[in-house]
């Protein structure tokens, strides 16, 4: 199999973007696994290295993706060099720079010059603009890779986060907690379990996958007592996908289930929004969590934190979960290609 050309993008410059790429390339193995290609700043790169003492990292300045040689770390500049850096500000003119690599990674995914993406974190207010209106990367790359073709069961975005044998899909993503009940429906849930059937079985090889889908409300809703959500919208969601030979289980309340060790026997989760199944999921993963957006044509990962703005450039950064990042998305599009 070729070698895969895999985009990074800079994420915001004022967080500890670049400190855990830099970190991550630091192992010279990288090369040998795959061709690097960051979007972002030379400069900013050089920035950060300097400003922590960091080890250099030899990067090679491009034009396009086609220009990138295996064997070494490629940067394409996508911002200029008045690229006003301050570590730790949310700063408008770090959104532009994180959408301007964005874009044009994206630009190189759909043209198949790149085989998979890796995000580093952005700022999701920094990076608000006419050009940019969501709440965060896994609705801007459903709308920017699929034409906006989100009617197709095989071009939606399905927010997944990963660790070993750990999965946790979310029925819904970016929503207010108040608008969470409202916007489950028996379809919602169907499609979803569905999607996440159809990733575990393409984009981690698993034959037969189980999957437990958690309740809305505590205790499973207590038969009504609790909640009427359980009873009308996730069991019967549930039953349906099992009529349709998906291995569905459930609802689960959430906190027995990840308090038990429950989900160990379990290929995949789907927790019904963020929260729910982000807390736990960190507090398991550890610094080893992966965010990948399945349900798309093209392969995207990232690191399961934030900017970090608090620590940026204090060396303090840890670069496992970009790391595991980069070794997911060459996993998974190396299960899509073997079909």
């Amino acid at each position: 199999m070729d070698k895969l050309k895999i985009g990074i993008t800079q994420g915001d410059t004022n967080g500890i973007g670049y400190e855990v790429i830099l970190k991550m390339l630091e192992d010279p193995r990288i090369a040998d696994l795959c061709t690097i290609i960051v979007y972002g700043s030379a400069k900013a790169a050089a920035f950060y290295r300097k400003a922590m003492e960091l080890p250099p990292v030899q990067f090679q300045r491009i034009d396009t993706a086609d220009d990138a040689r295996d064997g070494a770390y490629n940067i394409i500049n996508v911002v200029g060099e008045d690229l006003k850096i301050e570590p730790g500000v949310p700063s408008e003119a770090a959104g532009k720079a994180a959408l301007a690599a964005l874009d044009a990674a994206v630009a190189d995914l759909r043209a198949g010059t790149i085989d998979a993406l890796v995000t580093a974190p952005i700022d999701k207010h920094s990076i608000q603009s006419a050009e940019f209106h969501f709440p965060g990367h896994t609705e801007y790359l459903e709308a920017s890779l699929t034409d906006g073709a989100t009617d197709d069961a095989d071009s939606k975005a399905l927010m997944m986060l990963c660790a070993d044998g750990l999965r946790v899909a979310l029925a819904t993503t970016h929503l207010p907690l108040r608008d969470v009940p409202g916007a489950l429906t028996k379809e919602l849930i169907v499609d979803r379990i569905t999607r996440l059937d159809r990733s575990l079985r393409r984009d981690f090889g698993i034959e037969r996958p189980r999957i437990a889908v958690l309740s809305l409300n505590p205790h499973a809703g207590e038969k009504g007592l609790l909640g009427s959500e359980e009873q009308e919208t996730i069991a019967p969601a549930i039953e349906e996908a099992y009529a349709s030979r998906i291995l569905a289980f459930g609802p689960y309340a959430a906190d027995g289930f990840f308090g038990s060790g429950a989900y160990t026997r379990f290929d995949g989760i789907l927790a019904m929004y963020h929260d729910q199944g982000l807390a736990p999921f960190k507090t398991i993963a550890m610094d080893a969590g992966v965010n990948f957006t399945a349900g798309l044509p093209f392969v995207r990962t990232s690191p399961d934190h934030g900017t970090g703005y608090d620590i940026a450039a204090q060396g303090k950064a840890n670069p496992e979960s970009m790391r595991s990042a980069l070794y997911a998305a060459i996993d998974i599009s190396r299960n899509r290609a073997r079909g």
